[in-house]
């Protein structure tokens, strides 16, 4: 297929932490695709969404006939498609262990996405944590910190370059940041608040924040 097949389908990039992990993916490999936005939150969300998804959920992606719904499994399609961008670490064991941590944010951290979700403009005074939400940054920090120290070199982000792992924490960068939260307090001995700066520093981040602000 070509590059111009691709249809990304998303919802506010305010609200939409899912979102954000495809759309940042393409952008960063400079993937061309089409956007098409979903408004969240409204009168007919959920109609508009049914019209694309089968899932009743975005975002997904459209590939040809094909309709992809969940953010890890377009990550990987696009990967598969692209075999010439570095969307995963080149290395095998840079790679797994790339996919170990993008699977556990996939499927975990339900108690810091309940307490602290998504919203990219706004940045809160600091608050109490509970500790479940605290052991789950407490972890986060602790998978930073661990693919920093053993794959991070030649570059800025957990596996050295950016790859498709950082786009899936993209959001939550956002949401400690949002929330104003005391990494040093959660262990952090810099490396945490380190990439969440280089993560903020990515020009495509810029990108999503200003067109966060024109929808709101």
């Amino acid at each position: 297929m070509t590059e111009a097949a691709y249809e990304l389908v998303i919802g506010d990039k305010r609200w939409s932490s899912w979102s954000l992990r495809p759309w940042l993916a393409l952008k960063a490999f400079d993937i061309p695709f089409r956007e098409t936005w979903v408004r969240l939150r409204h009168t007919g969300t959920s109609e508009e969404v049914a019209r694309h998804s089968p899932s009743g959920k975005v975002p997904l992606l459209k590939a040809g006939g094909l309709v992809i719904w969940d953010s890890l499994a377009i990550v990987e399609y696009v990967a598969e498609d692209q075999p010439g961008k570095a969307i995963w670490p080149a290395d095998r064991a840079k790679r797994a262990i790339a996919r170990a941590v993008s699977a556990e944010m996939h499927s975990g951290f339900y108690a810091l996405r309940s307490a602290m979700p998504m919203d990219f403009l706004n940045v809160y005074a600091a608050g109490p944590v509970e500790e479940a939400v605290a052991a789950d940054i407490r972890r986060i920090v602790e998978l930073w910190r661990d693919c920093r120290a053993r794959f991070g070199d030649g570059g800025d982000f957990l596996f050295g370059p950016f790859s498709a792992a950082d786009a899936m924490f993209a959001p939550v960068a956002s949401r400690l940041r949002s929330y104003s939260v005391d990494l040093a307090a959660m262990g952090d001995d810099g490396t945490a608040a380190r990439y969440v700066e280089a993560l903020f520093g990515l020009k495509e981040m810029t990108e999503w924040a200003k067109s966060a602000a024109l929808e709101a």
